[in-house]
């Protein structure tokens, strides 16, 4: 059974900091950024959880190239560090798993949350201070979910959105909430702005008990009811569209590639162009085509 080698030696050194060597710029604006506030805030709470990256650069100095981790270094410097864990990589491939990660999804930032508090007892102050904001924010992300439906969740599961979204979603019914989180997710759009507008355009009966419908200034009842009509005509023609829209993109490849050979056979465009040039014009336009947008 083959063995998958490892990129990295297994054992961890200390290597001051002095004796790191940058391998890029620090961006402009770097210590001013909330990024940076955020990874200076978690190691001052709970120190550098992630070992740096580097490969030897000169023996006879003791330095070495660091590949992964130029931000974390920067904000250990201010910190008052004076060296650091690091593993030593086997090649000087940059490339490490922090270049293509997942980035935590709103819903999943909230269970972690949760689940730091519920069963680490880790107080909400201490995760403020960590993260490097403010503790209200803190109290939204734990109560976040509360009163959106499982269904409303399951959608939103991997999204990434702001926590006044499911404050408007929460004044609604479940079944509204998933008819607009379905409509988030059509538009692409997971803003507060767009989930107060369809919570503007709720109507009465789909809000829950005790939530009057907001007031908006200049628009009528009627023009609320034409835009939510509206609205829905578009969610529907949207919907066809993308039953159809896999099936005619294969046409579509499926067709360049045919018109394609069919062009590289000189005789036939000669005959095209001499008999059929409005013909041959549109064939060209569709192998150039690069998507349906065309």
């Amino acid at each position: 059974m083959s063995k998958v080698a490892l990129g990295f030696d297994p054992n961890a050194i200390l290597v001051p900091l002095d004796k790191l060597l940058p391998s890029r710029k620090i961006a402009i604006g770097l210590l001013q950024s909330r990024k940076y506030r955020q990874i200076l805030a978690s190691i001052r709470e709970v120190g550098v959880i992630e070992p740096l990256s580097v490969i030897p650069a000169d023996a006879a100095t003791g330095s070495y190239l660091l590949l992964d981790g130029h931000v974390r270094v920067v904000a250990m410097r201010e910190l008052g560090y004076t060296e650091a864990t690091c593993l030593i990589a086997k090649d000087d491939e940059g490339y490490t798993y922090n270049t293509r990660i997942n980035r935590v999804s709103t819903v999943q930032e909230h269970r972690m949350i949760r689940r730091a508090i519920d069963r680490s007892g880790v107080s909400r102050e201490k995760l403020a201070n960590t993260l490097g904001v403010d503790v209200s924010l803190i109290h939204k992300k734990v109560s976040m979910l509360d009163g959106i439906c499982d269904e409303a969740i399951e959608l939103l599961k991997d999204r990434h959105f702001s926590t006044n979204v499911t404050s408007a979603l929460r004044r609604m019914k479940p079944l509204r909430q998933v008819q607009c989180v379905e409509l988030m997710i059509d538009c692409n759009k997971f803003t507060s702005d767009y989930a107060n507008a369809l919570l503007a355009l709720t109507p009465p009966d789909m809000l829950i008990e005790g939530t009057s419908p907001r007031k908006q200034t200049g628009v009528t009842p009627e023009q609320l009811a034409r835009m939510e009509r509206e609205m829905a005509n578009v969610q529907g023609q949207y919907k066809l569209v993308e039953q159809s829209y896999g099936q005619d993109v294969l046409n579509l490849v499926l067709a360049q590639r045919y018109l394609e050979k069919l062009l590289a056979n000189k005789m036939v465009a000669r005959y095209l162009r001499q008999h059929q040039p409005e013909v041959l014009e549109q064939f060209e336009k569709i192998v150039a085509t690069k998507s349906l947008d065309q």
